[in-house]
């Protein structure tokens, strides 16, 4: 049987969460975790609020399937790109094994920006049904620090992104009743780096020739994996005037697998005994299931509204085990993560036939919790406050643009490394996103 403890080999997938995510590219989580939320500029504008059940938006393939009959008899074509600029820095220090101060820039900011762009097509089948695609991303973050900052033995690079390729159908059972359902194909790729605090780990076998921070290594994770999922919609419309929408999305399970590689200064190699070199490693890895509950009420033919409520069920996220294909033992990290809710409200006015503003807020709570809280993943909880405007350019051609501020919580940090070092202190953390996006109906 293999060694399961916890190891300072090599950074663990297992430290993946906040800042950052992905789509084509790679950008920065806007939901707890490492969920994303940025599949729709139009729902941007007013803090996703009634995203299951809001009128005239394509992104229902993957926000409510049910509703993609809804679009009307012309098909529908709609880009979606969403510039995320997150900030992240430590006001805090730490001590290494000796209780000496960690010695590096403290200020660093962790923070990056990055593009999350998504894309939908859909189709009338016929009176009942109706079909869509997308291409878009569920799941992603990221957080970069400088080599030199005080926390680089817990984290230096944490990336994910995970990239759904959707195929959805809706069949309306009555006039005011609709089903829908869709599959995705989910390709999620992972990188981890971090300093390898060498000094400390050979402190003890050279009786204090090398001592802590006097010998800093680098090791590095990088894999991905292709996995598959479903997704379940309702849409009822118990008036003329309202519309209530539910949207589930599974979880999927992934085997990421990748290269596993380290730096070790050359003077202190031969007292490694074998250990830290490159080797091939995999890590079982699922991203959790959610489920989104929207109403959306028209009061008259310039004002709606709507509100939205959320939960992902981030309590599976319980650690992450990355086994190595050489005799390195695997390396264990804990997460042990709280399911959390996302709420928010928010309308829509329409100026004129073709100027329409938005406005909105929203309140996300945080799965992470300062008992196994990392550099990794400074997340606290996040308050929106979001605006948009959209213009009908013509009947067929829309173009909207919604901007969000992310007031999120400073997040208490007090955590130790693999290496006994320990990390206090407070992230400052907070964020911008900017959307715009077309649709062409045809």
């Amino acid at each position: 049987m293999r060694r399961r403890h916890r190891s300072w080999l090599v950074p663990s997938l297992a430290a993946l969460p906040l800042a950052l995510a992905a789509a084509l590219t790679g950008s920065e989580a806007k939901a707890a975790g490492f969920q994303l939320k940025e599949n729709s500029v139009q729902g941007l504008g007013r803090a996703y609020a009634g995203s299951a059940a809001a009128p005239n938006d394509c992104s229902v393939v993957v926000n409510n399937p049910a509703a993609i009959g809804e679009l009307g008899d012309r098909s529908c074509l709609q880009g979606d790109l969403n510039i995320i600029s997150f900030s992240t820095k430590l006001d805090g220090g730490g001590t290494d094994f000796l209780g000496r101060p960690l010695t590096g820039d403290v200020g660093d900011n962790g923070g990056v920006t990055k593009p999350v762009p998504a894309a939908y097509y859909t189709r009338r089948m016929n009176d009942a049904w109706s079909i869509g695609f997308s291409l878009g991303a569920p799941f992603g973050f990221e957080t970069k620090y400088k080599d030199t900052w005080v926390g680089r033995y817990e984290g230096l690079l944490s990336s994910l992104e995970s990239i759904d390729l959707t195929f959805a159908s809706s069949f309306q059972v009555s006039d005011t009743f609709s089903l829908g359902a869709n599959v995705f194909a989910q390709f999620t790729r992972a990188e981890l780096t971090q300093a390898i605090d060498f000094g400390t780990i050979l402190a003890g076998p050279t009786n204090g020739a090398i001592l802590p921070q006097e010998a800093d290594g680098f090791g590095g994770l990088k894999g991905d994996d292709w996995g598959f999922g479903f997704g379940l919609g309702a849409l009822w419309k118990p008036t003329d005037s309202d519309r209530i929408g539910l949207n589930y999305h599974s979880e999927v399970k992934h085997t990421i697998e990748g290269d596993g590689t380290f730096k070790v200064p050359s003077n202190i190699l031969p007292l490694l005994g074998g250990l830290f070199v490159d080797t091939d490693g995999k890590a079982d890895f699922t991203t959790p299931w959610y489920i989104n509950a929207s109403w959306w009420h028209t009061v008259n033919d310039r004002f709606s509204f709507g509100v939205d409520i959320g939960y992902t069920n981030w309590s599976s996220f319980k650690e992450l085990v990355v086994e190595y294909d050489n005799a390195q033992p695997d390396s264990v990290s804990e997460f042990h993560w709280k399911n959390t809710w996302f709420y928010s409200i928010g309308g829509d006015y329409r100026l004129n036939e073709r100027w329409t503003v938005r406005a909105g807020l929203g309140y996300d709570k945080t799965p992470t919790h300062i008992g196994t809280r990392t550099p990794r993943v400074p997340d606290g909880n996040r308050t929106w406050l979001a605006f948009g405007v959209g213009y009908d350019y013509s009947d067929h051609m829309r173009f909207d643009a919604g901007y969000v501020h992310l007031f999120v919580d400073d997040a208490d940090i007090d955590h130790d490394a693999v290496t006994f070092s320990t990390l206090q202190g407070t992230f400052e953390n907070k964020g911008d996103i900017l959307g715009i996006s077309g649709t062409y109906r045809f």
